[in-house]
């Protein structure tokens, strides 16, 4: 039940935001749970042995942030300081037998977080950007959902059991389905609105089995966000990364499929 009313809650305030929400807000909103869920892993890499610096390490993704808003084709530049310049905090910060540990995890969290949640307002700022993320994160919440629950009622067969001893191979290929009927769902939505000019949602840029298959194609990278998460977190012991939503543990467990399904999407856009 909690999970049900933490997504009734968070789900309609984030498809307005993708709607209405003007870029700055888009950017800073991304930013802000980037760095929530950077210093939740920043936690876990605690729990290995590690002592990163936390605080500049989420300073540095908020920079990072702010940076691209600012001057966007200087993206990678920017990322590529702010790596060198956590590199050479950890370095006359961290003990000496400890400087490797600190700077890896540091400069991991930059990547691993702030890197890639950055595709979300990069793909907002498209033409059809709207779209394309409210495509990306209905993709993703349905296969969740669609796993979870034929997993659990029909889930025989484990999927990766030293990394998430509840996910079944039933449930991953429900969750692949689930993607793309919600995602065929939308098309057809898009085609009835388009009859009453309400272009606000349109995939028109494209034939119908491009997004299909783009669905299953960002389905399998949500699913291997998740499992590269539960790794994570199995190595550090725990099961959750943080509490913070009810239901679904930490920010970086809500959003772990994102980090690979959202540059997925993004890249295949550069691509075409």
């Amino acid at each position: 039940m909690k999970r049900i009313l933490t997504a009734a809650i968070l789900a309609p305030a984030v498809l307005a935001l993708v709607f209405l929400g003007p870029k700055w807000l888009i950017s800073l909103t991304v930013a802000g749970v980037a760095v929530l869920a950077a210093w939740e892993y920043l936690g876990l890499a605690e729990r290995c042995g590690a002592r990163p610096p936390r605080v500049a390490a989420s300073a540095a993704i908020g920079l990072f942030y702010a940076g691209n808003f600012e001057w966007p084709d200087l993206t990678l530049s920017i990322f590529g300081g702010l790596c060198l310049a956590l590199v050479v905090y950890c370095v006359f910060r961290s003990p000496v037998g400890r400087v490797l540990a600190d700077a890896s995890a540091s400069v991991f969290a930059m990547l691993y977080v702030g890197l890639t949640l950055l595709a979300l307002p990069m793909l907002r700022d498209l033409s059809n950007g709207p779209s394309l993320v409210v495509f990306l994160l209905c993709a993703v919440w349905s296969g969740d959902i669609a796993a979870l629950y034929v997993g659990r009622m029909w889930g025989r067969h484990k999927l990766a059991p030293n990394l998430s001893p509840k996910k079944t191979w039933e449930g991953a290929v429900a969750s692949v389905l689930g993607s793309v009927l919600v995602t065929g769902g939308l098309l057809e939505l898009s085609t009835q609105l388009a009859r009453w000019n309400v272009t606000r949602l349109s995939f028109a840029d494209s034939a119908w089995w491009w997004w299909l298959g783009m669905a299953a194609a960002v389905n399998v990278a949500a699913q291997v966000g998740d499992l590269a998460e539960s790794a994570l977190k199995r190595s550090a012991g725990v099961k959750d990364s943080g509490t913070l939503l009810p239901g679904h543990g930490g920010m970086l467990d809500r959003i772990d499929a994102l980090l690979l399904a959202a540059p997925l999407l993004w890249y295949a856009q550069v691509i075409r």
